[in-house]
């Protein structure tokens, strides 16, 4: 267990497994002019497969596993994830067909859905209240360098050896990782000072466990406005999934051009987001009214906006950059608040189920039914004769995420007369 006594050793491997996993997850976007075209899918097959297809593994299993991960092995855990998306990763490149690319997204998305849940409760038990936010963000940099390096792969490697050896290469990769975090122990109840009063106890068996988490969450309204603004913020994330097409097919843009530039703006600001978002989470957060929740309200105040103008701005503008940026930073910029308060307002034998469940809420209601919308609505302005399609159906996407706007502030209002029970008070609330 010396391996808990570098916190920051952790971090650095826990950072490096979740870009590989966004790596491994968006090469799908990477090549959605290229796998589209081969295997001959039309819009709303396409948002089937990035949203309701990732979703019905992803979600479920994030919550199983967490669960998992609360009452055995968190590296065990994850371990097994990580096996199980490389070989699957490598069974893409594989798929001459729609239903062979479901099968094998199916469980990549089972295995992926593993590393989250756990590796929040490691940080959270690694990291203190204060630091807690800057941790997070750090580790949910994960997310723009994953799909920034999925784009600069498929507009690099990918444009001279193909999809499929891209995906053959990434699942070699993940099996040798996978081997190497197997070998790690995991014990519950963490090593730093800060820990030493935390109950360490694992989680309850699945059922009696998700039972209990209810029960915490019923009775904590500003844990589920929380949830509920996070989970309507990757409305903007479900748009990513339509972008390169979008601007494509609308913009007249080069498709290979703008994959290696999506990958650096998402590598560039998207990261920035997280750490940023992190960082004042943890430093500006306490001096604002409601605390983490007050400072989420006022980034999406900032940032939406911007986002709905890219839609209208020539491309190449200023404005165009400036809202395409402002839509990678924002939901990259929650994610170190977000989950730091949902952390704090959850019994420590719970975080990694809790983390699960806000994992199935965000894949079922936005990527989910946000994909499948975006593709479907666009495929019927089509057919209405609609020039620009997936433009009206991504506004309806930014609408959506400014939602989080009124969740946000709602639960700021509570966190000023809200004081957690029999959980961690959190530290930007005091």
């Amino acid at each position: 267990m010396l391996w808990k006594n570098h916190p920051r050793a952790v971090m650095a491997c826990l950072l490096t497994l979740h870009v590989l996993a966004h790596i491994d997850r968006n090469m799908l976007l990477g090549f959605s002019p290229q796998i589209t075209r081969d295997l001959a899918l039309s819009n709303a097959r396409y948002g089937l497969l990035a949203g309701a297809v990732w979703v019905l593994s992803y979600g479920v299993m994030a919550v199983i596993t967490g669960s998992f991960a609360d009452r055995y092995s968190r590296t065990r855990v994850m371990a097994a994830g990580i096996l199980i998306w490389s070989v699957c990763t490598a069974a893409s490149g594989a798929a001459r067909s729609f239903e062979a690319m479901v099968a094998a997204r199916f469980l990549v998305a089972s295995g992926e859905a593993a590393l989250v849940p756990a590796s929040v409760s490691l940080i959270a038990e690694l990291f203190s209240e204060r630091r807690r936010g800057s941790a997070m963000g750090v580790f949910f940099t994960g997310i723009p360098l994953g799909i920034g390096f999925s784009f600069v792969l498929a507009g690099t490697v990918g444009a001279t050896h193909g999809w499929r050896d891209t995906f053959y290469s990434l699942g070699v990769v993940g099996a040798v990782v996978a081997l190497l975090v197997s070998l790690l122990k995991d014990e519950r109840g963490g090593l730093m000072k800060h820990d030493v009063n935390e109950p360490k106890e694992r989680g309850a068996p699945l059922f009696q466990q998700l039972s209990g988490v209810w029960t915490v969450m019923r009775g904590t309204p500003v844990l589920c406005l929380t949830v509920a603004g996070f989970v309507l913020i990757h409305f903007v994330i479900a748009g990513l999934s339509f972008v390169q097409l979008w601007l494509v097919r609308e913009r007249g843009v080069d498709p290979a051009g703008i994959a290696r530039e999506l990958g650096i703006l998402q590598i560039v600001f998207g990261t920035l987001g997280a750490l940023c978002g992190g960082i004042l989470s943890d430093r500006v957060a306490p001096h604002v009214p409601g605390g983490r929740a007050g400072f989420m309200a006022l980034l999406v105040f900032l940032c939406i906006p911007l986002q709905v103008a890219f839609r209208f701005a020539a491309p190449g503008s200023a404005l165009f950059y400036v809202g395409m940026c402002a839509g990678i930073f924002l939901p990259m910029a929650l994610y170190g608040p977000s989950l730091s308060l949902i952390q704090g307002l959850t019994p420590p034998n719970m975080r990694s189920t809790v983390t699960g469940v806000t994992m199935l809420l965000l894949n079922i209601v936005a990527i989910a039914i946000g994909n499948a919308a975006i593709g479907a609505a666009s495929d019927v302005l089509t057919k209405a004769g609609y020039t620009q399609p997936l433009t009206l159906a991504l506004l309806g996407c930014d609408l959506l995420a400014l939602l989080a706007l009124f969740a946000f502030l709602w639960a700021a209002k509570g966190m000023r007369r809200t004081e957690p029970v029999g959980c961690v008070v959190d530290a930007a609330s005091t």
